[in-house]
């Protein structure tokens, strides 16, 4: 008797994840957590580092509360690293055995345009957002390759690479356009070879950096900031990270499995806006 059973929609049972920025605090959800909560609800084997060991360990012990059965290793790594970034990898390796998901998570925004923006801002800008997508592409491509079963990259970029969205951050701004021209560079060169690259750029997402933000483009005046993000975007809210997280659950699952190069946009509408508050 043939079976009824539907396969799961977006099942990453036995598949190895590799996520870099996952660390939160008590606070709220970033993006790195919300996404690794997903896929492990899914089924995948979360191997995530963080800059910070203690926030790696926070999303790692929240993923457990919330699915006990997940298979999720953290680890201190520095993303802008070579020698963290290899550590990293291969710790993975040594663990798994294989990698068929990388997430890069990692992003910082500093105030300045060129005149203003020293030249050791402008190089940590461009270290943090673009820097590292590059060294966990070099290190985790040729794995993919070598599998023979291909792999999934997402890249995780901002609306503030496609458009200005009015705050003066220029190095951030032209490292995450970067990141969404070399993600589709790279998903031309190696779609032969079964290994998809996408991007998801995120809008103003209502998520614990924003009172840093705050601190850094409106002295502090955390509420004021807030209601302007607000106001930009069409659909009057700003988005949450699991709006962000179940786009890359998306591009990363089977079922996106002839989407490669592309983009998703997750911004309520502000891309597509003037920017301008409606008087209608």
């Amino acid at each position: 008797m043939q079976s009824t059973e539907r396969p799961r929609i977006h099942d990453f049972t036995g598949q190895v994840v590799l996520i870099t920025g996952i660390g939160c605090n008590d606070e709220g959800w970033g993006n790195g957590i919300a996404i690794a909560m997903l896929l492990a609800r899914q089924g995948a084997k979360v191997f995530g580092c963080d800059i910070v060991l203690s926030a790696a360990e926070t999303s790692k012990n929240r993923i457990l509360a919330d699915t006990p059965e997940t298979d999720v290793y953290v680890m201190q790594a520095d993303a802008t690293s070579r020698s963290d970034m290899r550590g990293f990898v291969d710790a993975c390796m040594k663990r798994h055995k294989r990698i068929d998901c990388l997430v890069n998570n990692v992003g910082v925004s500093e105030k300045g345009d060129p005149a203003t923006m020293s030249e050791e801002t402008w190089m940590k800008q461009i270290d943090v957002n673009l820097k590292s997508v590059y060294l966990t592409l070099h290190l985790v491509l040729p794995i993919m390759e070598r599998q023979g079963t291909g792999g999934s990259v997402v890249n995780v970029s901002s609306v503030a690479g496609l458009r200005y969205i009015g705050k003066p951050q220029v190095g951030y701004a032209a490292a995450k356009a970067a990141i969404i021209q070399l993600t589709r560079v790279t998903a031309v060169i190696y779609a032969a070879k079964g290994i998809r690259l996408n991007t998801v750029v995120p809008g103003l997402i209502d998520t614990p950096l924003v009172k840093r933000l705050a601190d850094k483009y409106a002295g502090g005046d955390y509420d004021s900031f807030r209601k302007i993000r607000v106001e930009q975007v069409p659909a009057k809210r700003m988005g949450t990270a699991f709006d962000v997280a179940h786009a890359v659950l998306f591009l990363a699952s089977k079922e996106a499995g002839y989407i490669t190069g592309a983009e998703i946009i997750v911004d309520g509408g502000l891309t597509c806006s003037t920017g301008e508050v409606s008087k209608i």
